[in-house]
């Protein structure tokens, strides 16, 4: 596909992920109030352990209204997620075959839990964090929490964690179109797992080892999972080359597997002479 053809098909997928996303705020607008006693809630949870006053503090005049708007479009990114990461899926994979295209609702199937999943374990680990951090504050004080700055960082949190989940199904969708072959993902493994606890150290907000390694293996347990669906598909697509007579996808054919031992045949029967 032309370069313009390909930033027609971008102009065009962003346009039908804002639209989901502005009916997803639609829907995160009417139910703002119950969300925002969820995300409230660690704050509460803070307060009653300190026995102490800890609460979120609108500054600004417009403050809540903002917020408002900006948790609105969070959730509309999470109840959209299978609309945006369809698109996502049918920009990266436009030159695979009707057969192959069936692949998207195993994509959406695998790629839509993943990110909540990866969600959800942001969920669980904000509110150890605000726990933690609220704990060094001195006894008999008041903690006011900026309602902007504690539920951006929620948001961004929840929002890295899940798109962190979605990575093996993007190699997977890679893979499908010919972009990256297994052999590439199979060599930077250890670059994938660095990267993998590195991103868990600054994702999660805890300091602490275990929040990080909760966070890190999966993630690198999906990588592995991710590469061998790739090695399994790389294989098929070999075999089907090679029944058709055509090279497979390194160039190589299965006459090239018997050179060397047939080179090595040669060599014994010269010296057996």
């Amino acid at each position: 596909m032309p370069l313009r053809e390909h930033l027609r098909e971008l102009r065009r997928r962003v346009v039908l992920i804002a639209l989901g996303l502005v009916v997803g705020g639609v829907v995160g607008w009417m139910v703002y109030e119950p969300v925002f006693d969820l995300l409230q809630a660690p704050i509460l949870d803070a307060a009653d352990a300190r026995d102490d006053r800890v609460a979120l503090n609108f500054q600004g005049v417009a403050t809540a209204f903002d917020v408002r708007v900006k948790v609105s479009l969070f959730l509309g990114v999470l109840f959209t997620a299978p609309w945006w990461i369809y698109q996502l899926w049918a920009f990266v994979t436009p030159g695979l075959t009707s057969k192959e295209r069936r692949y998207a609702v195993g994509f959406l199937a695998v790629g839509v839990p993943l990110f909540l999943a990866g969600a959800g374990l942001a969920w669980w680990a904000v509110p150890n964090a605000v726990h933690l951090f609220t704990e060094f504050a001195p006894a008999g004080t008041t903690n006011w929490v900026d309602a902007q700055l504690y539920l951006g960082f929620f948001m961004r949190v929840v929002l890295a964690f899940g798109l962190g989940f979605l990575l093996p199904v993007v190699m997977v969708a890679l893979n499908l179109t010919g972009l990256v072959r297994a052999r590439t993902w199979a060599a930077g493994w250890r670059w994938a797992v660095l990267v993998a606890f590195v991103f868990a150290a600054i994702a999660t907000p805890t300091p602490d080892a275990v929040t990080m390694l909760a966070v890190a293996i999966p993630i690198c347990l999906l990588f592995f999972a991710a590469l061998g669906m790739c090695v399994l598909h790389d294989r098929r697509l070999d075999r089907r080359l090679v029944a058709q007579g055509l090279p497979r996808l390194d160039g190589t054919t299965p006459d090239d597997d018997d050179a060397p031992r047939a080179a090595r045949g040669g060599d014994t029967a010269t010296g057996t002479a």
